[in-house]
């Protein structure tokens, strides 16, 4: 009787321990986002407490590549990551059959126009020279950020990548030299004006809130985006994340570190 009773007192225990277990398990609320350093792993460690005082543990796994975190989205090893924009996440998923999704867009990291000869757009004369970035992605971003100036009209089917061959009005007959990306800030001086992305941009000394004469904004197509696996976009903990991230401690980081207009923020 005494070997029946303590096998139900070891069972008891085992089932109570299991059942802790279990409860525990179900209470763990850790988010696992992979980003690349800046500024978007420095956005989530801001953000940390916060996500503590609604239940989470926050963790960030950094990486220095665009490949590697989307493979580790996909494959389930990360609940989220944040480096991309849309652009790149779609071609992403048609490229690879990937099953990404945007859970919420935080900022742009914008392109500008700039030009060692004129001061303004209004001054920038009919036939000027216009150098833009020759890569796909970044081609179609420079001629999508002079159509919302209305210096010129795409087709309607011109898309993201748009090349110059798809523009259907140019009132002020602009040309147009593909360079190099990284090669634009050195033909400055060399064309009426050119689009430069914030990497190459900042290093050469330009400043795109005070030398751009057109600055992509909050409307960009090209927006930073926390993404998903499809199906977890309106997770709990996804939403809390995309939340904290629109929130004042970052507006003040922003504010206080990227006072050059190299960051943007959206709300949405």
């Amino acid at each position: 009787m005494k070997k029946i009773v303590s096998l139900f007192v070891v069972l008891l225990v085992a089932a109570s321990l299991f059942a802790a277990g279990t409860k525990e398990e179900a209470n763990s609320k850790t988010i696992l986002v992979g980003a690349t350093p800046e500024p978007h792993a420095a956005f989530l460690s801001l953000v940390v407490e916060d996500l503590a005082k609604e239940g989470y543990t926050l963790k960030v796994r950094e990486f220095t590549d665009y490949v590697t975190p989307n493979e580790a989205l996909e494959s389930g090893e990360l609940d989220a990551n944040f480096f991309q924009h849309i652009p790149y996440l779609e071609s992403f998923n048609k490229e690879k059959g990937y099953h990404l999704a945007n859970a919420g867009g935080i900022h742009v990291e914008p392109f500008a126009l700039y030009s060692r000869k004129y001061k303004t757009l209004a001054d920038l004369p009919a036939g000027s020279t216009i150098a833009i970035p020759n890569d796909p992605t970044n081609e179609g971003r420079a001629l999508l950020l002079l159509q919302s100036a209305g210096l010129l009209t795409l087709t309607a089917n011109a898309g993201l990548e748009a090349t110059p061959l798809d523009i259907a009005a140019n009132p002020k007959n602009l040309r147009f030299r593909e360079i190099e990306a990284a090669s634009l800030p050195r033909v400055l001086q060399d064309v009426d004006a050119a689009i430069i992305n914030g990497n190459y941009a900042i290093p050469a000394g330009l400043i795109a809130t005070r030398d751009g004469l057109l600055v992509e904004g909050a409307d960009s197509p090209y927006v930073n985006v926390i993404a998903v696996k499809q199906g977890r976009e309106q997770d709990a903990g996804i939403v809390a994340l995309v939340k904290a991230l629109r929130g004042e401690k970052i507006k003040a980081y922003v504010a206080e570190h990227y006072t050059n207009g190299e960051v943007v923020l959206v709300s949405k």
